[in-house]
């Protein structure tokens, strides 16, 4: 099967920081996004270790406050999923896009590969607070050259039916995957990683 090569050598390190969605909120330790991602990466033949730096509630702000610590020395490449708290809070998208600059330039600094995960936002503040905030994911992964995952949820919408899979995939806050939504992201982002691996 296609992926990396497994070697002798060490594996390689991905960090994954983000916010609750990376975490694992409500959700059973091996159920989390990270645990799930590590089992089909290592299904799909691939020598990593993917490290969990999520943390629930983090806004890009805090994201960028401890991106420094985060990002451990044997970090080979990181997924970067923040956005959503500045959302829901109606956080300017201008200072989230500031904010997700500066982790990137932090992160390419150390000339590592990333893997960029956006979320889609809804209409509740307005067309012009929508636009901006879908806009900014695209604009700073062709600015940094990263891999990019517009929506963190795009394998739920799949189909059309958003009431259905809010029903079957999400838990009952509305806002976080269950253990089976988890699973449809993992299977879409999951190809991501191997190219950010690849790189």
């Amino acid at each position: 099967m296609a992926g990396p090569a497994l070697s002798a050598a060490e594996p390689a390190t991905v960090v994954a920081l983000g916010d609750s969605l990376t975490a694992g909120y409500g959700l059973a330790t091996d159920q989390g996004f990270v645990p799930r991602l590590q089992a089909w990466l290592d299904a799909h033949g691939a020598d990593v270790v993917v490290q969990n730096a999520g943390v629930s509630g983090n806004t890009t702000a805090d994201g960028l406050t401890r991106t420094d610590w985060a990002l451990s020395p044997e970090a080979d490449a990181v997924i970067v999923e923040l956005g959503g708290n500045d959302f829901l809070r109606g956080i300017d998208p201008e200072v989230s896009r500031t904010n997700l600059h500066a982790i990137l330039e932090k992160v390419k600094a150390l000339g590592l590969p990333v893997l960029l995960v956006g979320i889609d936002a809804s209409g509740q503040f307005g067309p012009d607070y929508e636009t901006a905030f879908d806009e900014m994911y695209p604009a700073l992964s062709e600015e940094f050259g990263t891999l990019l995952e517009p929506d963190f949820f795009a394998a739920l919408k799949e189909g059309g039916d958003l009431p259905a899979a809010m029903t079957r995939d999400m838990q009952a806050d509305g806002i976080h995957p269950n253990a089976e939504g988890v699973e449809r992201i993992v299977e879409r982002i999951g190809p991501r990683v191997l190219e950010l691996l690849a790189q």
